[in-house]
């Protein structure tokens, strides 16, 4: 080491090594990671900087950060995930580095390269040969290619913190599983059908520990496949009616010439298919549970006998000539807004206010997304058991499933699991991994243009709350001062757009 410039180099790696033993304090990823690009940005001289976790090249991505890349930007860098130079990098575990992309064999003719006529670009592997994700840098701020030493150095970055990466990934996986905010109102519930510790899954199961203890109407709200049949079954089992039958009744699946009959019961020979008395649904709940799943498609024909029964638990078969009485306790559930309903004419307010006693609302799959994991593994557990098998998902199948859109929340997690281990059985494995959840998906997926208002204020919902989180170094509790929402609103939001927990927690 007898010149200037080795002396340079020495000096310059070994500022690095001070910053990557500084970056290693962090306790949060997302913001682990930004740190981790501006320095690579800033040894290297990069213009323009991406970091993205992809264990697998055709899972989903884990978590993104980027540095001086508008909309645009990101979706051009994003489009060479299945084909360009990210994909290269993931494929082959090594570094990829062009002095002009534009002119390269291997590149120029891709589309996004001439579209944005790009230049130099170093990408490299976190983790080396099994990578975790890639570390890309566009264009420089002195003319020309890239330097061999900003290789190294970005090499060198991209393996250290592969290690960080994994502990924080590790660290959140687990605290994602292992905090069990239901702990306390599990202990009064028998609720075993009902997966889940998040806060979200919770504040459902305080609620439904008062509609255990007190016999009065619930009515249960959520959207569909939220699991509120499962929570209907709960709260009768750790009721005091838990030895008495628990009936289920779905309003929307019966004709309406039929459902008065199947519901209050028939004597013989009130319409053409009774032949015989039918005893109905209240008869075969009495000292029990009714549960009246979907009772916003409640005929309106039907609501007064309803209502009847509401007030005074007392009924008429169809037919009859004397009333019924039956202890039963009602619950009832629906996926639609059942004011609107009253509104609209379609429902009839003294029923609503009937059944709106004690209202608990089942959260969608979006709030409980921590929840997700302990679902994939029971789910795939037990659809696998009957074929004498244990079968656990990927770290990649648990990452994809967490970063999935489920609109039909659990019970589309359901099949989805199911519909995997099948797929997994077939292959003899007993490993649930992504082909098998998802066999007619790309192996990677580039964000599009938003097809609709929804999604267009999601993607700015989203932007906006990645931009103030930032700002604010991570801290929820001061990004919740700074634009004027609660830290409990603030963190549904978060955990809705998939941004992770941010400090001040």
């Amino acid at each position: 080491m007898d010149n200037a410039g080795d002396l340079e180099q020495l000096r310059a790696e070994r500022d690095l090594y001070r910053r990557l033993l500084d970056l290693g304090s962090h306790d949060e990823l997302p913001a682990f990671l930004d740190d981790a690009l501006g320095m690579v940005v800033d040894i290297t001289g990069a213009r323009q900087g991406y970091l993205e976790l992809r264990p697998k090249p055709e899972a989903p991505p884990v978590l993104h950060v980027s540095h001086a890349c508008s909309e645009e930007d990101l979706r051009n860098i994003r489009g060479q995930l299945s084909t360009g130079i990210i994909a290269e990098a993931l494929k082959t575990g090594r570094t990829v580095s062009t002095a002009s992309a534009l002119d390269d064999p291997r590149f120029k003719t891709q589309q996004s390269v001439q579209a944005h006529r790009i230049q130099a670009v170093l990408c490299a592997p976190i983790g080396g040969s099994s990578p975790l994700g890639v570390l890309y840098l566009q264009g420089r701020t002195a003319p020309g290619p890239f330097p061999a030493d900003a290789q190294k150095l970005l090499e060198l970055v991209a393996l250290r913190i592969a290690p960080y990466v994994e502990r924080l990934l590790r660290e959140g996986r687990a605290a994602a599983t292992t905090v069990d905010h239901t702990a306390e109102s599990r202990a009064r519930l028998k609720a075993e059908g009902l997966v889940g510790r998040s806060r979200a899954l919770a504040e459902a199961f305080r609620q439904m520990v008062v509609a255990a203890s007190v016999d009065v109407t619930v009515l249960l709200t959520g959207e569909s496949g939220t699991g509120k049949t499962e929570m209907a079954r709960a709260i009768h089992q750790s009721s005091r009616r838990a030895a008495g039958p628990f009936v289920e009744l779905n309003c929307a699946a019966i004709p309406e010439t039929l459902l008065e009959a199947e519901l209050f019961g028939a004597e013989k020979g009130a319409h053409s298919t009774a032949t015989r008395r039918i005893p109905g649904k209240i008869a075969a709940a009495d000292g029990g549970t009714l549960f009246l799943d979907e009772i916003g498609e409640l005929p309106l024909s039907c609501q007064p006998k309803l209502l009847q029964f509401l007030q005074s638990r007392r009924y008429w078969r169809l037919g009859a000539d004397v009333p019924v009485e039956a202890d039963v306790r009602i619950i009832a559930a629906t996926n639609v807004d059942l004011a609107q309903a009253v509104a609209e004419k379609r429902f009839r307010e003294d029923v609503f206010y009937r059944l709106n006693v004690l209202t608990i609302r089942a959260p969608s799959l979006r709030e409980r997304a921590d929840d997700i994991p302990l679902l994939a593994e029971h789910l795939a557990a037990a659809a696998s058991a009957s074929h004498g098998r244990r079968m656990t998902p990927s770290w990649a199948a648990r990452s994809a499933l967490m970063h999935a859109e489920w609109p039909g929340n659990v019970r589309q997690l359901t099949s989805t699991i199911q519909r995997g281990v099948a797929f997994a059985l077939s292959e003899g494995s007993d490993v649930l991994e992504v082909r098998h959840l998802f066999p007619d998906a790309p192996a990677t997926t580039t964000p599009e243009t938003p097809t609709s208002y929804q999604d267009a204020l999601r993607a700015f919902q989203k932007r906006f709350l990645q931009e103030a989180l930032q700002a604010c170094g991570g801290n929820v509790s001061e990004t919740g001062r700074r634009i004027g929402l609660a830290r409990s609103h603030l963190h549904e939001l978060l955990r809705a757009h998939g941004l992770g927990r941010g400090k001040g927690a």
